[in-house]
């Protein structure tokens, strides 16, 4: 088995979608299969201007993923196609 997954959400400080979004990740499960990490794009003058209107982003392994919305289904699944 190679590495695990990495999973970056990209969201800022009272974004409720990012908020939604880090609930459906947490209730898919499974965190053991792939490392979680959250940045504030407000931390990067060049991420503001990449993602501010349209956090949250998800990658998985650098890959842009998810814009908006994810339902736990389509996380599980694009997560099994990286394991």
């Amino acid at each position: 088995m190679g590495a695990k997954p990495k999973v970056v959400i990209y969201s800022r400080p009272g974004c409720h979608l990012c908020d939604e979004a880090k609930q459906i990740i947490a209730a898919a499960g499974h965190g053991e299969e792939y490392t979680l990490d959250e940045i504030n794009i407000e931390s990067d003058p060049d991420l503001v201007k990449r993602y501010q209107h349209d956090i949250p982003v998800i990658t998985i392994n650098g890959i842009e993923t998810f814009k908006h919305r994810l339902t736990v289904e389509r996380f599980e699944s694009a997560i099994a196609r990286h394991l």
